[in-house]
C-alpha cells in the first residue's frame, strides 16, 4: 500500500469546508428569493384617449326650428336631449355613418365650406338620430341622406352656428372629436322583471358603445345584446340585485368597468350614474 502524502489530509479538509460554504450560500440565496413577493406592482396603464380624426368632406342640412323640439326622442333613444345633457347641438346622421346605431353618442366638429352662406363658426355636435333615405328623390335633389352619401341633418340651432339657415344645404368639412362629458356614464332602465333594457348615455371619449355586459350580485357576467340605437338588453331576472356593467367602446375597443351602478332596490324608469367614463 502506497504511503499517504502528508498534505492529503489538509486538502480533504479544505475541500470539505468549501462544499459546506457553497451549500450555505445556496440556502441563503433560496431563503432570500423566497422572501421576494410573488406578485409585483404593475404600473397602471394610461387611459385610452380618443384623438380627433382628419377633416373630411360632406354636406349638411337642418330640421326643426330654433327650439329643436323636433329633435327629441330620436333614433338613439336619448329621449329629451336637453334634460339628458346633450343640449341642442345634435344631428341626425345618414345611414352610411349611423352604422345601425353604433354611431349613437359620437361627437363631430362641422364647419361650412365653399358656400356664400357660410359663417366662420364651428359646431360640435352629438349624433342622436338617424336621417333615413328618401328613395323617392334623387340624392342630389332632396334625397340628401341616401346612401352612399355622408350627410348631417343638424338641429337648427347647431346649423345656424356654421351657416345661414336660408341656405338649406351647404357643403361642410367634418371630423370625429372626443366627447367631453361631465360625470360618469348614465344607465336608464326600462323593461320588466325578466327583461332589462338599458339606455346608455353621457358616454365620453369616442362616445359610442360596441359591447356591454351586466352583472348582478348573484350572477356572473351576462352578455347584453344590442337592441337599437344606444340601448342594450339582457333577458334575465335581476331584480333585487345590485348591478354592475362592463362596456367596450365601438371605436377604441377599450373596456371599462362600472361597478355597483345601481343598488339592489333599483327600479325601472330611473337613471343611474357610474363613477367612471371614457376619455
Amino acid at each position: 500500500m502506497a504511503p499517504v502524502h502528508p498534505l492529503w489530509g489538509l486538502c480533504v479538509f479544505v475541500a470539505s469546508i468549501m462544499i459546506i460554504l457553497s451549500t450555505l450560500d445556496s440556502v441563503t440565496a433560496a431563503t432570500y428569493t423566497s422572501r421576494v413577493p410573488r406578485t409585483t406592482r404593475v404600473p397602471r396603464t394610461a387611459p385610452v384617449v380618443y384623438t380627433p380624426s382628419p377633416w373630411t368632406l360632406a354636406h349638411a342640412t337642418f330640421y326643426g326650428d330654433e327650439s329643436a323640439a323636433s329633435t327629441m326622442g330620436g333614433a338613439c333613444g336619448y329621449g329629451n336631449i336637453v334634460t339628458n345633457g346633450y343640449g341642442t347641438d345634435t344631428a341626425a346622421l345618414s345611414s352610411t355613418i349611423f352604422t345601425d346605431g353604433y354611431a349613437c353618442g359620437q361627437c363631430y366638429q362641422i364647419k361650412c365650406v365653399e358656400s356664400p352662406w357660410c359663417s366662420k363658426g364651428v359646431a360640435t355636435i352629438t349624433a342622436t338620430n338617424l336621417c333615413p333615405p328618401n328613395w323617392s328623390k334623387d340624392s342630389n335633389a332632396g334625397g340628401w341622406c341616401n346612401p352612399p352619401r355622408t350627410h348631417f341633418d343638424m338641429a337648427k340651432p347647431a346649423f345656424m352656428k356654421i351657416a345661414q339657415w336660408k341656405a338649406g344645404i351647404v357643403p361642410v368639412q367634418y371630423r370625429r372629436v372626443p366627447c367631453t362629458r361631465t360625470g360618469g356614464i348614465r344607465f336608464s332602465f326600462q323593461g320588466n322583471g325578466y327583461w332589462l333594457l338599458t339606455y346608455v348615455m353621457n358616454v365620453g371619449g369616442a362616445g359610442d358603445i360596441g359591447q356591454m355586459w351586466v352583472k348582478g350580485t348573484k350572477t356572473a357576467w351576462i352578455s347584453m345584446s344590442h337592441n337599437w340605437g344606444a340601448s342594450y338588453q339582457a333577458f334575465a331576472t335581476l331584480k333585487g340585485q345590485a348591478l354592475s356593467f362592463k362596456i367596450t367602446s365601438y371605436t377604441t375597443k377599450q373596456t371599462i368597468m362600472c361597478n355597483n351602478v345601481a343598488p339592489a332596490n333599483w327600479n325601472l324608469g330611473l337613471t343611474y350614474q357610474a363613477s367612471v367614463n371614457f376619455h
